[in-house]
């Protein structure tokens, strides 16, 4: 797709096609399993009594993408239809088997085709021609109940906002020296020039101000001090020009009719402006960081280690809701660099007394690297506390530096210098200096005569212990964030804000209440031979006892290496026993005996480990493959958990298994059963299926062979300038089950969120152009391993910014398109695209944390709790669900947002699948937070990491692992383009099962 257009440019304005479907098209009716916690649901489906859905019949939805229905026999070329479908006596059947088809996208631009009755379209504000699918009503399905959410109702103001342009000469880089430049300004001519208006500023280039002001055009001249210039001596004075001009006015009606529901597209300036009034008293009195906000102040920081410090904020953020204007305010945690003396914070980073020991090479590195772009302050000039930041630390010691102070390069010490200029004795003349200003003309500063400037956020790696420590901080229980959350609104006391109050802004200091439905449990089925042949979870959980996988793979072939030092073979030898029969009592069959005697090896060597292990196992067994290796790690392992994985599914295709030293001597039965399931996936088997899966009883699902993808892209740490993004696409491989996917991963661009892969073509000598991509890949996996061809999808997309969801949907849907019509001419199944967000504030809370009925055991909310109404999106089609039991801390619920939706799915539908597909995660007999597809892509982008030959890495540090010869760049730059070097390619037995579990 060109580029050009996906970009949203405001310049461009295209009309949204007027001609809009009636929505009051018959109901659908959906059959609806039985829920009574009595037993498992009878075979035969019941139709669900009809709800306030409107969603379009299912004869018009052939039409309603423009080409008219297609029989499934036509043009029969990719695969053939349905030769196994359901086979239950009442199964619920579409008219249009073959699926829908959808109309050539016109310049890569889509028109959804849902009903937008009521709908004021208008001219939208960029060239968006394609629409985000329409809330189809609201869910019914679930007992009602009522929970808080930490939103807050914000009042919109009566009057106009209007935006000014500000541009100060000469320009400046820094957000802080910008505010005080206006801050300036507004004190001097607030009463006269601007006519007692209290403008709001966002620290660049735009000036907000409630009403007009008295001038279209209009230039100042700002003297400003330097404060770092000390107390008593001379200060220095900059004077600035800045000229303030009259942009526009924005339009308040206009977001009162998105907020009512009357507009599709929401007036982004309008909310920026609110946003930007609300957060400027904020920016003042705290620490700005994002979108939160931190201080010393809120709770005192708690130490994290190595120079570190957590410190309490909040986020803050106006969001537009069906109840109105929200204001979203959550508690945040951050890590920030202590205010120390430098010499205390190397002693602190390296944990050693730095004054009496001298500086080992590896020392000086980690001081540097944590040094970097740090600000400090001086303290050997009494009142003058002049600020720079840290480029470097010199090679010698400080008693061994000398400079030129003149033109005729008289060299002097800087020991000398810092005495005779200043009367300042350096104690500590073995320690490095400071390297501070710009590499050309460095500057030196002694350790001793420095100290870290307060409130700089540490943005790199944190290790495991400060992770910990953080966590221990953030972790609050659901009541006590909740009081959190209301002191700090009424702390920050917005109805004694001037700024509020200057623009006619209100905000309420209650949590809304919101109306919310606790979705029932599915039904889980378990094999016939099992005491429990089917399983209803309870409050989110259930366990393996008397209950047998579904399809329990079977291990003959296996082996072991040890690498752990501290864990002897006898105990080695139990520990793999004991697996053996818990494989065996969970359903598998599972030879006791490995292939070749335990080996033992060092971490140093995993490679010249594992080739001897597959050599020697593939000698004794005469060609035939190893079916799984078990490998004993040690509990820290750096480098050779990721070396391992890397070589077993990239090079040698084998299945691994790793366990920890700490797990076999401590062997406890619930590891022992969580270890088999996942061995049991990776084997390709699976553990339990929804029992509504296999009667045929999924609304949307079970009546024709449907394909359910999830995908996801990991992006490398902060710091991080060059490294790969890794993008990774499971799909669903068994139909009507929807249990196991497979998964592939590509490496792309550096944080690039489009995921470029999902299809490609390209120029073969031979064949001419070759079509292929993960979608393309997964399709034809499909169809090989269930002997159909994918009528439906479902596409989980996780980790999308709000921002990016118009991109994401115009290029993803137009490659899922494009790799269906390769295949296959006309094979275009419909497609519902649904966005997942973790990364969100919103928090629910119970209405009466007393009321132990509406709370799980940790004090949240319970599994299933569902919210699409008030806090969710005015007019487009998202929920909030909460679909785990909370362990420790404040659960999270998963935010949900159906982008595109053309198989036409209630609510209630899209729902109940969600949460249904929860239960059905392989590594635990838990439902989990997330649906399991996007999860897993998840998973499977996490593992590709290690798949990075380890120079690309980011630590470097290699394990001894094989790496692909000295190639030490991370990625390689074509012209004009960004060439990232593909990762090693998954065997093909590897990719076939669940590997990434």
């Amino acid at each position: 797709m060109p580029m050009r257009q996906m970009k949203e440019s405001s310049e461009q304005h295209l009309v949204i096609k007027t001609h809009l479907q009636n929505s009051m098209n018959p109901v659908q009716k959906h059959p609806k399993t039985a829920q009574n916690g009595k037993g498992p649901p009878p075979h035969e489906p019941q139709n669900a009594k009809p709800h306030n859905q409107t969603s379009p019949s299912s004869k018009n939805r052939g039409r309603r993408r423009g080409r008219g229905g297609r029989k499934s026999d036509q043009s029969d070329v990719f695969m053939r239809p349905s030769s196994r479908p359901c086979t239950v006596a009442d199964k619920p059947v579409l008219a249009n088997q073959g699926g829908p088809l959808v109309t050539d996208i016109p310049h890569g631009c889509v028109e959804n085709g849902s009903n937008k009755c009521g709908m004021e379209m208008g001219f939208p504000s960029s060239s968006k021609s394609l629409t985000f699918a329409p809330r189809p009503g609201y869910g019914q399905i679930g007992t009602k109940c009522i929970v808080k959410a930490n939103h807050f109702f914000t009042e919109l103001p009566e009057k106009d906002l209007n935006q000014y342009d500000v541009t100060i000469t000469p320009e400046v880089a820094s957000r802080t020296v910008n505010r005080a430049i206006m801050n300036e300004l507004v004190k001097l001519y607030k009463e006269s020039d601007l006519g007692m208006r209290l403008p709001a500023y966002d620290g660049r280039k735009s000036l907000y101000t409630a009403g007009e002001l008295p001038f279209a055009w209009k230039e100042f001249k700002i003297k400003l001090v330097d404060e770092e210039d000390g107390i008593n001596g001379p200060k220095r004075e900059r004077e600035y020009k800045v000229v303030i001009k009259f942009v526009a006015r924005a339009n308040l009606h206009h977001l009162g009719q998105f907020l009512a529901g009357k507009r599709a597209d929401a007036p982004k300036e309008a909310l920026q402006i609110l946003d930007i009034v609300l957060r400027e008293l904020s920016t003042r009195r705290y620490c700005p960081v994002g979108r939160s906000f931190f201080s010393p102040d809120i709770r005192a920081p708690q130490r994290l280690g190595e120079g570190l410090e957590s410190w309490c904020g909040f986020y803050q953020s106006i969001r537009p809701t069906q109840m109105g204007l929200s204001l979203n305010i959550d508690m945040s945690s951050a890590a920030f660099i202590e205010a120390l003396p430098v010499i205390e914070f190397v002693g602190q980073l390296l944990g050693k007394d730095v004054i009496s020991r001298p500086l080992s090479d590896s020392d000086r590195v980690k001081i540097k690297k944590a040094l970097r772009g740090v600000k400090v302050e001086v303290t050997h000039r009494g009142n003058v506390r002049r600020k720079y930041r840290v480029s470097g630390l010199t090679s010698q010691p400080t008693r061994e530096l000398v400079f030129p102070v003149d033109d005729n390069s008289t060299m002097k010490s800087v020991v000398e210098y810092f005495q005779e200029m200043y009367g300042f004795t350096i104690q500590h003349a073995h320690l490095p200096c400071l390297q501070v200003g710009n590499q050309k003309k460095a500057n030196y500063l002694p350790m001793e005569a420095c100290k870290i400037v307060e409130g700089q956020r540490y943005t790199k790696r944190l290790n495991e212990r400060q992770i910990t420590a953080l966590l221990k901080v953030t972790c609050q229980r659901p009541r006590d964030q909740e009081n959190d959350i209301l002191q700090t609104v009424q702390h920050n006391a917005y109805d004694q804000d001037p700024y509020a109050k200057e623009f006619g802004i209100k905000i309420s200091e209650k949590l809304a209440s919101v109306e919310a439905r606790i979705l029932p449990a599915p039904w889980l089925k378990y094999h016939e031979t099992g005491k429990e042949k089917d399983c209803l979870p309870q409050v989110g959980q259930w366990n393996m006892m008397n209950k047998k996988m579904i399809n329990g793979m079977t291990v003959s072939r296996w082996a072991c290496i040890n690498f752990s030092r501290s864990v002897q073979e006898s105990v080695a030898r139990g520990f793999c026993n004991e697996l053996a029969q818990m494989c065996q009592v969970s359903g598998m069959e599972f030879n006791p005996e490995p292939v070749i005697p335990i080996h033992m090896a060092r971490p140093d060597q995993v490679e010249k480990a594992l080739k001897h292990v597959y050599h020697a196992s593939m000698n004794k067994l005469k060609g035939k493959e190893l079916e799984l290796l078990l490998a004993i790690l040690p509990d820290n392992n750096g480098s050779l958990y990721g070396d391992l994985k890397r070589i077993c599914e990239t090079d040698l295709g084998l299945i691994s298994q790793c366990c920890l030293t700490k797990h076999v001597f401590k062997i406890s039965k619930q590891y022992l059963a969580n270890v088999s399931l996942k061995i049991n996936v990776k084997m390709g088997g699976r553990n339990t299926v929804l029992l509504d899966a296999i009667s045929c009883r999924i609304p949307l699902v079970s009546d024709i062979p449907t394909i359910i993808f999830g995908a996801d892209v990991t992006h490398p740490e902060n710091g991080e300038d060059s490294s790969p993004s890794i993008a990774a696409v499971v799909a669903s491989q068994d139909w009507p089950e929807v249990t196991k996917y497979a998964g592939l991963v590509c490496a792309q661009a550096h944080r690039q969120e489009l995921i470029q892969d999902l299809y490609k073509t390209w120029h073969d000598p031979a064949r001419g152009t070759v079509s292929g991509g993960m979608i393309r890949d997964l399709l034809v996996s499909f169809r090989k391993a269930t002997g159909q061809k994918p009528l439906r999808i479902i596409f989980y997309r996780d980790g999308v910014s709000e921002g990016q969801f118009y991109q994401v949907l115009l290029y993803e849907l137009d490659a899922i398109r494009k790799a269906c019509a390769s295949l296959e001419p006309n094979y275009q199944p419909p497609v519902t695209f649904i966005v997942v967000q973790k990364r969100h504030h919103t928090r629910l809370f119970a209405n009466n944390h007393r009321d132990r009925n509406s709370t799980d055991r940790s004090g949240n909310i319970l599994p299933g709790t569902v919210v699409d109404s008030k806090i969710c999106h005015p007019t487009e089609f998202d929920f909030y669900l909460c679909s785990h039991a909370g362990i420790q801390g404040t659960s999270r619920p998963a935010h949900y947002h159906v982008l595109w939706d053309e198989n036409n799915f209630t609510a209630d539908g899209i729902q109940s699948l969600t949460n249904n597909l929860c239960y059905t995660y392989a590594r635990c007999t838990r439902s989990v937070s997330v649906v399991p597809p996007a999860y897993y892509a998840h998973l499977a982008a996490f593992r590709a990491r290690f798949y990075m030959e380890p120079e690309m890495q980011e630590n470097g540090s290699n394990g001894g692992g094989g790496g692909g010869g000295g190639h030490a760049n991370k990625a390689t730059r074509a012209s004009g383009e960004t060439g990232v070097r593909p990762l090693p390619a998954l065997k093909e037995n590897v990719k076939r099962v669940m590997f990434y579990c």
